[in-house]
């Protein structure tokens, strides 16, 4: 009887140690454990080289970790962000920037990290539908435009000399003229539902808060009718005054309407 024991004893702790033994050798195995920094660094250039940014993400993080401290390190966290990036996970992306703004404030690519969170923000407003739906930036959530603005006027003004800028300055003058057209887009909206002072109000924000942009234009005849539908003849009369000084060729004078249909942003 006591023999019997034992064996069964003996079975059970082989089969502990055998679970054990194979539990280890199905363990994943760390391909980049005696890699240098350099040599890690290089392996996620190209994956990112071959648009793999799911496969470079981990490869930077390790990087990271790895060269704590280091020029190259910073080098990794701004990379992550950049894959991120395309990899459509703008949330990661702008994490990764701004733990970066916030541990290296002093960093040379300091500008460059200000830059890619413009962009990020600039892109994720204009979105990949908008080259198949027709559907430009003034007719999207500003939120995240705003939020793009913000970090190219930062840029702009702390890096009036960076590499980056003169794109910057110009997608600011994009964003200006998107949030007032935004503006414009809504008024359209109020007036084609016979809500004309709704209308009349966000014409006016955007006659109000913006200059020397095409949107302004349209906003002067829809605040002109706007008035008009409700009756007020003097705001009406300064409106249609305004537009017609401002734009004495505007087809909203001569036509009472707008013969060219391509979207205000369409440049070809």
């Amino acid at each position: 009887m006591l023999r019997v024991k034992l064996s069964v004893v003996y079975a059970s702790l082989w089969a502990a140690v055998s679970l054990v033994v194979a539990g280890c050798s199905s363990a994943p195995i760390d391909k980049t454990a005696g890699m240098s920094p350099n040599r890690l660094y290089a392996e996620a250039k190209d994956e990112m080289g071959s648009s793999q940014w799911d496969k470079a993400v981990p490869l930077l993080e390790k990087l990271e970790a790895r060269a704590a401290g280091t020029p190259l390190a910073q080098q990794a966290q701004l990379d992550k962000a950049y894959a991120h990036y395309k990899a459509a996970e703008p949330a990661q992306a702008l994490a990764t920037l701004d733990r970066f703004v916030k541990l290296h404030p002093a960093s040379p690519a300091l500008d460059y990290a200000i830059y890619l969170r413009g962009i990020i923000n600039f892109n994720d407003d204009l979105g990949l539908l908008s080259s198949i739906t027709q559907q430009d930036l003034s007719e999207r959530d500003q939120k995240a435009a705003k939020e793009s603005f913000e970090s190219f006027r930062e840029l702009s003004t702390r890096f009036p000399e960076s590499r980056y800028t003169p794109d910057a300055r110009q997608r600011m003058a994009y964003i200006v003229g998107s949030l007032a057209q935004y503006e414009v887009h809504v008024a359209r909206y109020y007036y084609k539902r016979g809500a004309y002072l709704a209308a009349a109000n966000r014409a006016q924000q955007a006659v109000t808060d913006y200059r020397d942009v095409p949107a302004i234009e349209e906003a002067l005849f829809i605040l002109y009718k706007s008035y008009d539908a409700l009756g007020m003849e003097q705001l009406r009369d300064d409106a249609k005054r305004i537009l017609e000084k401002n734009y004495p060729q505007s087809d909203y004078v001569l036509k009472g309407e707008k013969t060219n249909t391509d979207p205000w942003w369409k440049i070809w």
